[in-house]
Formats: structure tokens, sequence, C-alpha cells
């Protein structure tokens, strides 16, 4: 049996906490990120984390080393292979997009799930953002499990997918596929995790990175991984983020989907993510 998980349990002690839809998602207001008193704010994020998966910052005048500094208090961080490696601060995963490269993210899609050991969660500041476009959805994907038959929840539960980097950054970072495998080779995660924290059960397959499903033929993999990624795009299990410059996102990667919104072009959006380790996904019966 899954385990039930009670939200009213999370203590979020005095944070002004506005919820954006009963799905998820909530703006945090009256919290400097790069205050000196924010790591005795930690354990109440935190717990806002969990409760809504997903959690907003407006007028954050953050320099990197204070981004880092922030996200250090939630775990490891990561070094993404797409930072240059010359890069000062090489935690900061720099994404720009304007008149020379249109956005590539609009796509449903966990971060990093070609680790073996996917990311924890992001935090996203926005640096530069266009007028208007550019926001950012969320999907709950515990959420999207919950809608499954039951029938289809227990299949999908006894199944493993694999996840391969070089499905989006052999082309963006102009590589063959063997030479990324190399460093990060294809991993095998359930497609249905659950989350160590709260023991929820989510969808855990992504347009981006799965590439099959293991002991299904071609034809049965690529329907069922269908079927599975629409779940996302269910607006009743989503919420969406209208950006501004100094806006923080902090989501958790290990129950949420995203997908940005490439609907700006040519205008400029300068977003620096940076992003915390994880742990191995596991599905408990």
């Amino acid at each position: 049996m899954a385990t039930t998980f009670d939200r009213a349990t999370l203590d979020t002690g005095t944070l002004d906490i506005r919820p954006l839809t009963p799905a998820l998602g909530a703006e945090i207001h009256g919290v400097d990120l790069g205050g000196h008193d924010v790591a005795r704010r930690i354990p109440e994020i935190r717990a806002a984390l969990l409760k809504h998966g997903v959690i907003f910052f407006r007028e954050q005048e953050l320099s990197q080393e204070q981004h880092i500094a922030f996200a250090r208090h939630f775990g490891e961080l990561e070094i993404h292979p797409a930072t240059p490696k010359d890069q000062p601060n090489p935690e900061v995963l720099h994404i720009a997009h304007g008149p020379n490269s249109r956005g590539q993210e609009n796509n449903w899609h966990s971060d990093v799930t070609w680790r073996e050991r996917p990311s924890l969660g992001s935090i996203l500041l926005a640096r530069e953002v266009p007028e208007c476009g550019g926001d950012t959805l969320f999907a709950n994907m515990h959420l999207a499990y919950e809608r499954l038959s039951e029938q289809m929840q227990r299949f999908c539960e006894g199944l493993t997918a694999v996840h391969d980097i070089a499905r989006v950054f052999a082309r963006r970072l102009g590589k063959r596929p063997e030479e990324l495998h190399d460093q990060y080779p294809p991993v095998r995660h359930p497609v249905i995790r659950t989350h160590p924290e709260t023991g929820e059960r989510a969808v855990y397959v992504n347009n981006g990175f799965t590439s099959h499903i293991e002991g299904l033929s071609k034809d049965e993999s690529d329907w069922l991984l269908d079927h599975l990624y629409k779940t996302a795009w269910d607006v009743e299990i989503q919420c969406r983020f209208r950006w501004q410059a100094g806006s923080v996102a902090f989501w958790d990667n290990r129950v949420c989907q995203h997908l940005a919104v490439s609907d700006y072009f040519p205008a400029r959006r300068v977003m620096e993510r940076v992003t915390i380790a994880g742990d191995r996904p596991y599905f408990e019966p």
C-alpha cells in the first residue's frame, strides 16, 4: 500500500504563502533568499516545497554566490555538462535565448533524469525576461499517477524505463551519443517512483530523456510512453508562472515536470539555474 501523506502536518511556520492552484505551486512573500538570516527559514521553506511541489519568490537581488549558498542549504549541488569548463561558479547553468537562439525547453520534462541519481530540485533565477511570454508551466506528477486507472497504475508499477542524456544533449553539445555515454551511460529508473520524503507515487518518465520501457516491444513502449507523457498535459494538475526579473522558482524534480513556453522569440530571456543533487529513484510496493 502507498503511504498516505498528510500535508497538514508540514510546519511552514510563519511563511507568507499564497497558493497558485489547488494542485501545486505557491508564492512565498517576505523572504530575502540572500539575507543573513535565511538559514533559520530553511526548514519552513523545505516544508513549503514538499507541500506545494514548486515555490516562487519575487524581487530577489541575488548574486551567483548567494544563489549557490541558498541552494546548498538543501544538499550537494550538481555541475551540468553543458556548463563551460572555465566558467566561474560552475554550479550555475546559464540559460539564455534571444534573436539568435530560440528557446528549446518547451517540452514536459524533469531535469537530469539521465543521471543515476537525478536531482532533488532546481532553483531558477530570472535575470532578464521578455515584456510578455516565456512563462513556465509545472505539472504535479503524483496527481498524474492518481488519475490513472487502478489497472494502469498496477501495470506501470512493475515497469522500468531507460533515460538517455544523448536524446537532448548530443545535438546541443555537438557530440556523438557514444561520447556522452562514456561519461553518462543510459540509466534505468522505475516508471512509477516513490517520493523519498512523502511516500507518494509519481509518474517518472518524460518526453525529453526517456528512450523506452524495458520488456515491451517498441510499439508497446512507444504507445505507453506517449500515454504517460500526456498525463502532464492535464490543466487541472498544473500551475503557470509569469516571470519578472528577480523572480525565483524552486521545484521538486521528484514530483514535478515543467515546460518553458518558447513564445517570446526574438525577445531575450536569460535565466540561471542551480540544481540540487538527489537520490536514486525507487518504487516501494
